[in-house]
């Protein structure tokens, strides 16, 4: 974890010191953006009152259609990897929705609204405990783009994610465990590059 987050130091430094070199960037907005980096959750699927164990991961995000009025549609692809009380968590979401965003020098700033599916493996329960591998997932949050380069920026963002995973009685018997105070509510936190074209 200490090493992930020097990297992230480094790497906000060195974005600072090309930001200082570089031209400012055209002030018109680029059709597409493809983004890919580093995701921090605030804590696992799991994460009981008293056992939080954040999960590290990837993320990716796509905005295919240029803006209109500052406002575009953006997917995103995430995961998260890790272990929490003894079963192991993976994940994938795909989400998508409104972003809306502004740019002021060499920044852009933005806002989103999205939402879609969550996968989750089987057993990722307390002591792998089976659990749903599916949850409708939403995702609120903004963030800021520091251009290093006409075509890319170093983009840090973050905020809430909601998702509603619940554990099962059995593989046979799938019905949902009810009243397991299971989390729904989490933060997280990305960063890594963004490519305008």
């Amino acid at each position: 974890m200490t090493s992930r987050l020097s990297l992230l130091l480094a790497l906000l430094s060195l974005a600072a010191g090309l930001h200082a070199q570089t031209e400012a960037p055209s002030q018109k907005p680029a059709r597409f953006q493809l983004y890919g980096g580093y995701t921090f959750l605030s804590n696992s699927f799991n994460g009981l009152a008293g056992a939080h164990h954040p999960l590290n991961g990837w993320d990716s995000s796509f905005v295919p259609f240029p803006a209109w009025h500052n406002l575009r549609f953006a997917t995103a692809i995430f995961g998260y990897v890790g272990t929490s009380l003894g079963a192991s968590q993976k994940s994938v979401f795909v989400v998508g929705g409104p972003q809306y965003s502004h740019r002021f020098g060499r920044e852009s700033a933005f806002i989103e609204a999205l939402a879609g599916d969550g996968r989750v493996t089987r057993y990722w329960g307390p002591n792998g405990a089976p659990g749903e591998t599916a949850s409708f997932a939403t995702v609120l949050g903004g963030g800021l783009d520091t251009s290093i380069s006409k075509r890319f920026a170093i983009r840090v963002d973050g905020g809430y994610q909601w998702s509603h995973l619940g554990l099962i009685k059995s593989i046979m018997d799938q019905e949902p465990i009810y009243g397991t105070p299971l989390p729904r509510s989490f933060a997280r936190i990305s960063s890594g590059l963004v490519w305008s074209f």
